[in-house]
């Protein structure tokens, strides 16, 4: 084989070693390092939901304060109703 493939394949397995050796942690150093980007994870999780939690809580009191509004509005336009209604039977007033 000619001299330059031997320098090819040497400088792969340098690059391939100085991979393995330093760009790869080992043992309780790769597990307590995994664990911290999983707890990491786990948090932006947890806040992300917490803000749509927020948001939903938010939207919901809006539509609550919609609904008391029309609830409203319905029992004006039905009183309304009422005092045009010539069928309706008034209240008694002599109570």
């Amino acid at each position: 084989m000619a001299i330059w493939v031997w320098i090819v394949i040497a400088i792969g397995v340098l690059v391939v070693l100085g991979l393995v050796g330093f760009g790869v942690p080992r043992g309780r150093e790769s597990r307590a390092a995994h664990r911290r980007e999983k707890a990491q994870e786990l948090r932006q999780e947890a806040e992300t939901r917490t803000r749509q939690a927020e948001e939903r809580e938010r939207v919901a009191r809006e539509q609550e304060q919609q609904a008391r509004e029309a609830r409203k509005v319905a029992a004006e336009v039905g009183a309304r109703a009422d005092r045009l209604d010539p069928d309706r039977e008034a209240p008694d007033s002599d109570e």
